[in-house]
């Protein structure tokens, strides 16, 4: 059940916040106490925050859990706990949110959304604000984000293409010299400034836009939903800043299993497929999707002699070859829009 403290109360539990953070959890309750554990744990410049837990209706008595924890720990008006009935999925379970946020009379300036595995470092909440106070042309800003060892992950990234599908999936040095330009993780030492799109684990957006777009497209259940929301923005004229001075860390693929750069080779769930399909339908329409498709799929086949030559294992998920042509080409090519 969904509890929207502005009905019950008649008003925002602080309508001077300028900072609302988001999480969404599905079956990693220790791991989102954490999370919360470590915004409760910092001032944020001096800037008002309240904190959301959207529980997506996890396995396993999640959301009796962080509510006993909500009591226990003294979390108070700081953390609301949204319990929900149904798995809404990632966009959607931020959606409960954001759009109980657009019905505030005065609604925060930002909204942060904090994946339930992952964790702040430093005052990154003060760090991402100040940069999009200071930089009024940019709709959102992320932060920098390693894993538990402390080892730098990519954060920044340039929006895929057709291009970009098969030269990583070839996996071959001199495809993915002639598409550098176009391969979609950038370097995990990438300095601050502009760029396509940021990791959703970790990033703050301006409410004003998130209104205006409405949020996550509903369509998309895991996957994508970030990358497709970001490239609305940047068609809608604002930056995407990455800002790597507000440090994350992220415990990856804790709450999905999904990594990327896993050196095991796992099938992808089907949601995962539907989200990529949902993706370039969306923002290249049917014929850039196919093209995608294709290219992701030459490259992959390229791929399979190239890996034994090396003694190395394939780089497409497995299953791929029986997967997409049955989830993303069918659909594709024969009409399917959604």
């Amino acid at each position: 059940m969904t509890t929207d403290p502005s009905l019950r109360h008649g008003t925002s539990l602080d309508e001077r916040a300028r900072i609302a953070v988001v999480i969404v959890n599905y079956g990693t309750a220790d791991l989102t106490t954490a999370g919360i554990e470590s915004v409760l744990a910092h001032d944020h410049g001096g800037r008002p925050v309240e904190l959301h837990v959207v529980d997506n209706a996890s396995p396993g008595g999640d959301g009796a859990l962080l509510a006993a924890r909500h009591a226990e720990r003294g979390w108070g008006d700081r953390v609301t706990l949204w319990r929900e009935t149904i798995n809404h999925g990632f966009g959607r379970g931020n959606n409960v949110v954001i759009h109980a946020l657009k019905r505030r009379a005065d609604p925060p300036r930002y909204v942060f959304l904090l994946n339930p595995d992952a964790a702040l470092e430093n005052e990154a909440l003060a760090i991402l604000a100040d940069r999009l106070d200071a930089n009024p042309q940019a709709a959102a800003a992320g932060a920098g984000i390693a894993l538990p060892s402390g080892q730098p992950v990519t954060a920044a990234f340039r929006f895929p293409s057709a291009q970009s599908e098969f030269a990583q999936a070839m996996n071959f040095g001199p495809a993915s010299r002639l598409f550098g330009d176009r391969l979609v993780p950038l370097p995990p030492d990438r300095p601050e400034g502009p760029v396509d799109w940021v990791a959703g684990a970790a990033v703050m957006f301006r409410f004003s836009v998130l209104r205006d777009l409405g949020g996550f497209d509903p369509d998309f259940f895991l996957y994508y939903e970030e990358v497709e929301l970001m490239s609305r923005i940047r068609g809608a004229g604002h930056q995407i800043l990455y800002v790597p001075a507000a440090r994350i860390r992220h415990a990856e693929g804790a709450a999905t299993d999904v990594k990327s750069g896993q050196v095991e080779r796992k099938p992808r769930p089907a949601y995962w497929y539907d989200s990529w399909r949902l993706y370039y339908l969306k923002t290249a329409g049917r014929g850039g999707a196919i093209a995608a498709g294709l290219g992701w799929m030459a490259g992959a086949a390229l791929n399979v002699p190239l890996a034994r030559l090396r003694g190395q294992p394939l780089r497409a998920p497995k299953g791929f070859f029986r997967d997409f042509p049955r989830l993303v080409m069918k659909p594709l090519l024969f009409g399917r829009s959604k």
